[in-house]
């Protein structure tokens, strides 16, 4: 709560003006008002207050209050990645791969993702893949997303190095989109306020080898009551993807 004065006003310290800058602005004045190009006075300058550490006797943190699966990495077996590049890789396979390593995870999406096996199906969830590089090594790394029921989406990130297969991220959000900025992600997700949105913003970290939430924000995107965007079925990065060899 903020204490306030009798007239409504915030209370704070006086500010304390040397006296060389008294005695500057008397010289100022006896040089005339017309004097072209003398020193004027710009104003008071707000005093510059840092940062204060509240309740310093709190003691440290045990757990976090909420899970993102941040820095979380998984090795993918069985898998082809022809000459080490994963433009060359089956984003379905991949996909499948990870699900049957850990079929309760996802157990979501097992079932539809059998329709990938039928040439031309359009129930496959997995979307089309795209090739950014995210770890900044100068390969293109595997973007995946896969749809999942009540308009929910993984988005999933796969990289090559050491003759390994590695998922870096997986991310489960109600999305509205997914944009490349540099070499990062930023998903925007469905808020439960009207008229918000979230926007996490994704990038590698070379100490954990793997996709942390490095920024995660609400943003206001309309007046109170504004309907919550819906999730999109389409990604939407700022640059043109490569094309993939997997079904969508």
């Amino acid at each position: 709560m903020t204490s306030r004065g009798p007239s409504g006003r915030r209370t704070g310290a006086v500010r304390v003006v040397p006296a060389s800058v008294l005695l500057l602005a008397g010289s100022a004045a006896l040089a005339g008002c017309g004097d072209a190009g003398g020193l004027e006075s710009a104003g008071p300058t707000p005093t510059a207050v840092g940062p204060r550490t509240l309740w310093p006797t709190l003691p440290p943190a045990t757990r976090p209050a909420e899970d993102y699966s941040a820095g979380d990495t998984a090795r993918v077996e069985g898998v082809a990645v022809p000459g080490g590049d994963l433009r060359r890789a089956d984003p379905v396979a991949v996909v499948r791969a990870r699900l049957e390593a850990d079929p309760k995870e996802y157990a979501d999406v097992m079932d539809a993702l059998g329709s990938c096996d039928t040439s031309g199906a359009s129930g496959c969830p997995v979307l089309r893949a795209y090739y950014p590089d995210l770890t900044g090594d100068g390969k293109p790394d595997l973007l995946i997303a896969v749809r999942a029921p009540k308009r929910q989406l993984y988005t999933q990130v796969y990289m090559y190095a050491g003759g390994r297969l590695t998922q870096i991220m997986d991310d489960k959000d109600a999305v509205i989109n997914v944009q490349l900025a540099g070499h990062s992600l930023v998903v925007r997700a469905a808020a439960d306020l009207p008229g918000y949105e979230y926007r996490t913003s994704w990038s590698y970290d070379t100490h954990q080898k793997a996709m942390l939430p490095t920024r995660d924000e609400i943003i206001r995107t309309g007046p109170p009551g504004t309907p919550t965007p819906r999730p999109t079925r389409s990604l939407t990065p700022s640059a043109a993807p490569s094309p993939s060899p997997g079904r969508s």
